[in-house]
C-alpha cells in the first residue's frame, strides 16, 4: 500500500467475494459497495469514504465492461448501440462520475486521480472492438479532467498497461495470442506484470509525480514503440 490506508468499492455481491480478501490481505476494513452507473451509490460511497477519513488524497478508477458479444468477431458485425452506450458509461463517463463526487474530499490537498486504459485506444485491436472506442473516450477524458482539475491541485493521469491475465481480460477473445504477440515482439521481450504496473501506479499517485498530470503513461514492455518486427538472420544488423 506504500503507506496508503486503502478503501475498496464493489458493484455487486459477486463482487465482494473478490474484492473482501484482497482488501483484508492489505489490512483495510473499507469494503463499500458502488456501481458507477448509479449515481445514487457513487454519492452514498463518496459519503461513506468522507465518515471514515474526512478527506480523501487518491482515487485509483479501475473498471471497464462492454458486454461479452461485443468482445468477438468483426467491429462493425459486433457492435450494437446498446453495447457502445454501455461500454462508454461504465468504462469512460464513470470516471468524470468519481472525479467529481471526489473533488469536494479533496479541496486544500495535493489530490491524485488514476485510471487504467489500453493500447486499444489508439491502435486497432483484433476483439477489443469496442471497448478500444470507449478507452479513447477515456483518455481524453484525462486530459479534459487534468486541465479542469488543475487549479485546484488535483492531478489527473493514466496507465496504458500490457495485457495482463485478469478477471477483465478474460473476456476477450484471443487473449492469448495477444500474451504470446507481445512477448516476441515487445523489446523486452515479457509481458509486464502486476507488479509492474503497480509500481507505476504508486509512483504516479505519490508526490515524486506531483509536476505530471494529463498523461497516459505506457507500462507494457515498449510493445507500442515498435513499428515493425521481423525474424533476423544471424549476423543480420
Amino acid at each position: 500500500a506504500q503507506g496508503a490506508e486503502l478503501a475498496f468499492t464493489y458493484v455487486n455481491d459477486k463482487f465482494k467475494d473478490r474484492v473482501a480478501p484482497l482488501a483484508e490481505s492489505l489490512g483495510s476494513k473499507l469494503v463499500i459497495p458502488m456501481d458507477v452507473t448509479n449515481d445514487a451509490e457513487i454519492e452514498a460511497a463518496f459519503a461513506s469514504l468522507k465518515q471514515a477519513w474526512g478527506h480523501l488524497d487518491i482515487v485509483v478508477h479501475a473498471v471497464a465492461y462492454a458486454p461479452r458479444e461485443a468482445l468477438a468477431g468483426g467491429f462493425v458485425e459486433s457492435t450494437s448501440r446498446e453495447a457502445f452506450r454501455v461500454a462508454h458509461d461504465v468504462s469512460s463517463y464513470s470516471l468524470t462520475a468519481l472525479a467529481k463526487a471526489a473533488q469536494p474530499l479533496m479541496a486544500g490537498r495535493a489530490g491524485a486521480i488514476l485510471t487504467l486504459s489500453y493500447l486499444g485506444a489508439v491502435k486497432s485491436i483484433p476483439s477489443y472492438n469496442v471497448m478500444g472506442l470507449a478507452k479513447a473516450s477515456l483518455e481524453a477524458n484525462v486530459r479534459f479532467l487534468a486541465a479542469d482539475l488543475g487549479p485546484h491541485n488535483i492531478r489527473v493521469n493514466g496507465i496504458s498497461a500490457g495485457p495482463i491475465k485478469t478477471l477483465a481480460a478474460a473476456g476477450i477473445a484471443g487473449f492469448r495470442k495477444m500474451l504470446s504477440r507481445v512477448a516476441d515482439v515487445a523489446p523486452l521481450r515479457r509481458n509486464v506484470t502486476l507488479e509492474d504496473v503497480g509500481n507505476t501506479a504508486a509512483f504516479l499517485c505519490s508526490d515524486l509525480a506531483n509536476g505530471i498530470t494529463g498523461e497516459i503513461t505506457y507500462v507494457d514492455a515498449g510493445f507500442s514503440t515498435v513499428g515493425m518486427s521481423f525474424p533476423q538472420e544471424a549476423g543480420e544488423g
